[in-house]
């Protein structure tokens, strides 16, 4: 009797461990975003008509587009995110956007690089099946109570 149980545990334990493998992401540096805030259009302060989307000034003049000290930086290579962790949740995982079942065979491979996203577009019954499909395939799942009533 005492074996069948410890055989049990061991087992529930292996399956704990297999569970948190795929859930977990593959080993990176740390995830630095570099710069955060939006870049202004220059002059998008001083008039309601310029909006502040990102223009890439062209005047033979500009202050902007000449590096002047004291204008407004602008968007570089050297704002880049590094390359290994570009894209990355705080979790670890690439976001792979789900729209149905199908989509989800295609992480089975990569369970430990990617997670999915389900599409904003997805039915609350179809959610639910995604949902146990993925905990089966142990994918990861950036939303899952999205449109998910809870039973009281």
């Amino acid at each position: 009797m005492g074996s069948l149980l410890s055989m049990k545990s061991r087992r529930r334990q292996i399956a704990q461990e297999r569970y948190h493998r795929l859930a977990t992401s593959v080993p990176h540096p740390k995830i630095v975003k570099k710069y955060t805030k939006r870049f202004k259009r220059h002059h998008s302060d001083r008039y309601h008509r310029v909006a502040e989307n990102w223009r890439k000034q062209k005047g033979i003049d500009s202050c902007v587009r000449r590096r002047f000290r004291g204008t407004i930086p602008q968007p570089n290579i050297g704002y880049g995110s590094n390359k290994r962790t570009k894209y990355m949740t705080p979790s670890g995982h690439k976001v792979f956007v789900v729209k149905n079942l199908k989509d989800l065979d295609v992480l089975v491979m990569h369970t430990r690089t990617y997670a999915a996203e389900i599409a904003h577009n997805v039915s609350a019954k179809n959610r639910v099946d995604i949902v146990s499909k993925a905990k089966k395939i142990g994918v990861k799942v950036t939303n899952p109570k999205g449109r998910v009533s809870l039973e009281a």
